[in-house]
């Protein structure tokens, strides 16, 4: 099984998507668009990922430019890579809306050394995609256009088995985003990769939509992670 971080570091490095696209998305690799982001990606799972323990899997939809984009790290900007984690970015600055709940949830749960400790980020497609609209590249989720994910799902499939391979408890999968758990429901009656699957709201909708009840949304978090 070896060292976690390691594995992942090296997933990470060897990450390129070289399938096809439908006109007008893009995948942006940052890892091979910035060096610093490699240095940080790899200082943060030293940090937190030096060993051999099994965590739960907590999936995300796809990196967005502003979160892992440009950390590569899943739900951090790099705001929170440096307050929280403790790891400075130089080449950018990033707020992200997602990084924001995730990293008050994080805190709730006992802080960033205890969550990671027990659970591993990340996604189906764990490369950013954008897509053109009216002349310039916005963010894109991987079931946005039904070609791309026809395009991408084979891809998507054999990502997931990779990370379970790192050693991740597929007893039980929390997946954020309800439209999101509908498509990994596809993958996972085609490839068999979890027993169950627990939907949690995705961070970003509970920021834009449900700010007010924002710590109903920790406490479900929380509990589901934490049982």
């Amino acid at each position: 099984m070896g060292n976690l971080a390691d594995n992942i570091i090296e997933f990470n490095k060897n990450l390129t998507y070289n399938g096809k696209l439908p006109e007008d998305f893009q995948v942006l690799n940052p890892y091979l668009d910035n060096p610093e982001t490699l240095e940080v990606m790899q200082q943060f799972y030293c940090k937190y990922y030096n060993d051999s323990n099994r965590r739960k899997f907590l999936i995300g939809i796809n990196p967005s430019r502003h979160g892992a984009g440009v950390t590569g790290v899943p739900f951090t900007d790099t705001k929170r890579l440096e307050s929280v984690c403790g790891i400075p970015m130089t080449s950018a600055r990033t707020h992200e809306v997602s990084s924001v709940f995730v990293y008050d949830m994080i805190a709730e749960y006992g802080g960033a050394e205890e969550f990671y400790r027990d659970v591993y980020i990340n996604s189906p497609f764990p490369l950013a995609i954008v897509r053109k609209s009216k002349g310039s590249w916005v963010n894109a989720n991987y079931y946005d256009d039904k070609a791309l994910f026809n395009d991408v799902k084979d891809f998507m499939i054999d990502s997931l088995k990779k990370h379970i391979s790192l050693n991740l408890d597929t007893s039980e999968v929390f997946i954020m985003g309800k439209k999101n758990a509908d498509f990994i429901s596809k993958l996972n009656q085609e490839a068999g990769l979890f027993d169950k699957m627990t939907v949690l709201e995705h961070p970003r909708y509970i920021q834009q939509y449900k700010s007010k009840e924002k710590q109903l949304f920790i406490d479900k978090y929380i509990l589901a992670l934490k049982k």
